[in-house]
């Protein structure tokens, strides 16, 4: 069995073999690590790239004196290189046909899926992510590109034929992209949100130039050869790399960009948003991350609850924005399924995430660990730390950014129920009915993924009409607010957490990408 054949893993299922998965997973991961190490370009108009600007020194979290290898970095001639590129590029690519964009894009997916366990392997090693999360992003990546190239089929390139409002003339409505976008990542799904918003505008037909996180110029540079394999054309996709925020502020503001595709924290997000169109509005797409609640009611299966949160709160050790952060839980059966929660976190397998059975693993770097702590003294110091809350530094954990999930019965008020963290400590409020779970649910400032438990129909349709956010779920056994997939649920943030109001892995994403021209011909009456 190839790579390529063996039955796909979600975040939320993995109907195949893990014997073999496992197996295929082990060659991988030695091959990632004997290859580690070594010095990387850029890649600007298809070609490589270096400078003397400072390298990324790209460690691994599961042991930071474990090298990935060195970037080069941007400087702001080699960003005015890379959009002057994206911009000569633009018009053939733009005027190819909607199938001939599609083909490559295409391959692109299937060479994600030959190279799953390559690309998986580096992600876990590079993130932190364990197996099954990091396949299922490399997954996800290769589903993306294709659920948006189907996007443009089944919409016919986005051309429609309109009414005539008379005899001689014909009315077509296209869609049509805007030109040079940047695209910036985060780091915690390097490979899904890079390829789900670059493949995106590059089927409507845009250009790109693409910025992963400084975190992980591993899994950047992978899919910048994926897309180069498969055969997208010098310029059409350039890649370059960068320390922070400021590297990607001289990205999205240099005058040659006409739209930003990014994922990342509101503060950024906002930032760009505000400062974007001084001149006109362009297009901004942004999904900003969250703080996302779970309701657990009084008629809740309790196992299925503690199951779904512990699932969510503690995968990729909850720094993904979709992760559960917040627990309102109804006084009754508080208790209960507090003992739930509790039992099952502590049998969480911590550690190694590229090995077989850790669930657990590193977070993503020292400024984590730092946030954490400081979480966990205000827990302690406004309600009661029920499980977790240090640095694991025993044995092997010593060498990386380990720390422990924490859960914490805290106050209403507590601002910890507000805040975005990005790391594992779980809060948990108690509450007296449904209006006032609703209530406290919605007020963060963050609207991205939420969810229920409860037996009862009513409540539920009464959540999905209340609650403010774009992705919900009801008795999620496999994640309380996590496992959106590529056509099963888009992934829409409301409020601070996003900026369109239509999200990726949904059927109006690619359309977000292009702008609409009307087109009136007049046939006039040929002469004698």
């Amino acid at each position: 069995m190839t790579a390529a054949t063996l039955p796909k893993i979600t975040y939320t299922s993995a109907n195949v073999d893990l014997e073999q998965f496992h197996s295929m997973f082990d060659e991988a991961v030695t091959r990632v690590r004997g290859a580690s190490g070594k010095e990387y370009p850029m890649y600007i108009d298809g070609k490589a790239v270096t400078t003397t600007a400072e390298l990324i020194v790209d460690t691994s979290p599961i042991d930071t004196s474990l090298l990935l290898g060195t970037f080069h970095t941007a400087r702001p001639e080699q960003i005015d290189l890379a959009v002057r590129a994206a911009r000569a590029a633009a018009s053939e690519w733009a005027h190819r046909s909607a199938e001939e964009r599609i083909a490559p894009l295409r391959r692109a997916a299937e060479l994600i899926r030959e190279r799953k366990f390559e690309l998986a392997a580096i992600m876990s090693v590079e993130v932190g992510k364990s197996r099954l999360e990091a396949m299922g992003d490399a997954e996800e990546s290769a589903d993306l590109i294709d659920y948006y190239c189907q996007q443009m089929q089944d919409a016919h390139g986005f051309v429609r034929e309109m009414a005539k409002m008379t005899p001689i003339e014909r009315n077509i409505d296209v869609l049509r992209p805007f030109g040079v976008f940047a695209c910036i990542a985060p780091f915690n799904f390097p490979l899904a949100l890079s390829a789900g918003m670059s493949s995106a505008a590059l089927v409507a037909g845009n250009t790109i130039v693409y910025k992963p996180a400084e975190e992980t110029p591993w899994t950047g540079l992978k899919l910048f050869e994926v897309y180069r394999d498969a055969g997208i054309p010098a310029g059409v996709f350039n890649l370059i790399q960068g320390h922070g925020h400021l590297m990607g502020d001289a990205m999205w503001r240099h005058p040659g960009i006409d739209g930003v595709v990014f994922t990342g924290s509101k503060e950024v997000g906002m930032r760009i948003f505000a400062e974007f169109s001084a001149r006109w509005t362009r297009p901004c797409l942004l999904e900003l991350g969250g703080k996302n609640a779970a309701i657990v009611m009084d008629t809740a299966d309790i196992d299925m609850a503690a199951e779904g949160v512990m699932k969510s709160a503690f995968g990729l050790q909850n720094q993904k924005c979709s992760a559960t952060s917040r627990v309102y839980v109804h006084k009754s059966v508080a208790k209960e399924f507090v003992d739930a929660l509790v039992a099952k976190t502590e049998k969480i397998v911590i550690g190694d995430p590229s090995r077989r059975d850790v669930y657990f693993g590193p977070v993503i770097n020292e400024q984590s660990v730092t946030r954490y702590e400081r979480a966990v003294a205000q827990a302690r110091a406004e309600g009661t730390l029920i499980l977790g809350g240090g640095r694991l530094t025993k044995g092997a954990l010593s060498k990386g950014n380990y720390v422990s999930p924490a859960i914490a019965l805290l106050p209403l008020d507590s601002t910890l129920f507000q805040t975005e963290l990005f790391a594992p400590l779980l809060a948990i409020g108690e509450v007296s009915s449904f209006e006032e779970a609703i209530e406290q649910s919605n007020r963060t400032e963050y609207g991205l993924t939420a969810g229920i438990y409860s037996g009862s129909d009513e409540e539920v349709e009464r959540f999905f009409d209340e609650i403010e956010a774009g992705v919900c779920y009801a008795n999620k056994r496999t994640g309380a607010t996590t496992g959106a997939w590529p056509g099963a649920q888009a992934f829409t943030g409301w409020k601070g957490s996003g900026s369109s109001g239509k999200g990726g892995c949904g059927p109006y994403y690619v359309m977000q990408f292009m702008r609409e021209q009307s087109r009136t011909t007049i046939h006039a009456p040929v002469k004698e």
